[in-house]
């Protein structure tokens, strides 16, 4: 998943792009709400975390931009200030969910797994398609009961993919969502990682669950 990391304290924000990375999500960060608007203007995300108190523009105006332009993005807000009044302004002016710093970093990824969740309509992480289950709090893969080992990348493609079973996804959308701005690679790469996935995920078994359709790009399905 991609997500952007709009927080003005530089330690922080560098500790949480780290932590994210690690964890193989496709990072985005800056540290002013006019950066964060031009990101949220510019490229599709899986979810944002936006600190309130940023210099240009604060958290709570960069939500209210993007939501008057019906981006639905996911949206926690982090904030040192925790009174109710704070909260309820930040939940009505479009945010998903509110986090009170200090804040341990495993609750804020639970957090966001709980956004996407609901994004995707599905009330637990796993995802399944025929034989092939998806655990995106584990980040484990399994095939008709065989563990599947995959690399960062080539997992958060498969997550993508499986998220958004059924539907067809262009090669610049499934780029946009596990590739961050900072990515310096070929033009090809979605179809390079579309056949490593292929050689793991489809080529051992019988059913092949990952096709291409011409013109438009994958879809995952039976």
């Amino acid at each position: 998943m991609r997500i952007l990391i709009a927080e003005d304290q530089q330690d922080l924000n560098e500790v949480l792009s780290k932590r994210f990375k690690a964890e193989n999500y496709s990072v985005d960060s800056c540290t002013d709400g006019e950066a964060a608007l031009y990101y949220l203007e510019s490229a599709e995300y899986d979810a944002a975390v936006l600190d309130i108190m940023m210099p240009k523009l604060d958290g709570l105006e960069v939500l209210r931009r993007i939501r008057e332009q019906r981006n639905t993005t996911p949206v926690l807000l982090l904030t040192a200030r925790d009174s109710v009044d704070d909260r309820v302004t930040g939940l009505d002016s479009g945010a998903d969910d509110y986090l009170i710093k200090p804040f341990a970093f495993e609750e804020l990824l639970a957090r966001l797994r709980a956004l996407t969740r609901k994004t995707a309509g599905k009330r637990t992480n796993i995802f399944t398609l025929a034989d092939l289950t998806v655990d995106c709090g584990t980040h484990t893969v399994e095939r008709s009961g065989r563990a599947i080992d995959l690399s960062g990348k080539e997992f958060a493609m498969l997550e993508y993919l499986i998220r958004n079973a059924g539907i067809v996804l262009s090669r610049d959308s499934i780029e946009q969502h596990v590739w961050s701005y900072d990515y310096e690679g070929g033009s090809n790469i979605v179809d390079v990682y579309i056949r490593y996935l292929r050689r793991k995920v489809d080529e051992p078994f019988g059913k092949k669950l990952i096709h291409t359709i011409k013109n438009a790009g994958y879809v995952l399905r039976e």
